[in-house]
């Protein structure tokens, strides 16, 4: 299990910038939101080098890219996969658990949810940071 910390989403970026849909930003939505999880983990990266084999591993077991393609990666790619991942699950904890906790979320009930199977739950709180768990 892997826990990264994710706090920037709700200081620094708009989660809808990082994780959107067709719906919601038109026909670029993919394109536009991963190039701005890119820019937004150049900087300042979120995976430290130890981390980055057990994250490649996370996303290998989504079935959803080869090993070549994981491999191929860049730091800064992964970082922000890391971080959309992280985003997307954010902007549903909002809409279904409202609240006025960290990331505007009512956290009792995001644990609720998370337990019914209602949603991931692989977002926590621990003091003024949020973490997102990288574990299957």
């Amino acid at each position: 299990m892997l826990e990264v910390i994710v706090t920037r989403l709700i200081t620094e970026i708009d989660p809808s910038e990082i994780s959107g849909s067709i719906a919601e930003r038109g026909a670029n939505a993919g394109p536009e939101t991963w190039a701005n999880a890119v820019e937004a983990t150049a900087e300042e990266p979120l995976l430290k080098p130890e981390e980055r084999a057990q994250a490649r591993k996370f996303f290998k077991e989504f079935g959803a890219w080869d090993a070549d393609e994981i491999k191929a990666w860049s730091d800064n790619e992964l970082d922000a996969l890391v971080l959309q991942y992280a985003a997307g699950d954010l902007r549903e904890l909002q809409s279904l658990a409202p609240g006025d906790g960290l990331g505007d979320i009512d956290w009792d009930m995001a644990e609720e949810l998370s337990a019914e199977g209602t949603c991931s739950g692989s977002l926590f709180v621990s003091g003024d940071d949020l973490y997102v768990m990288l574990s299957h």
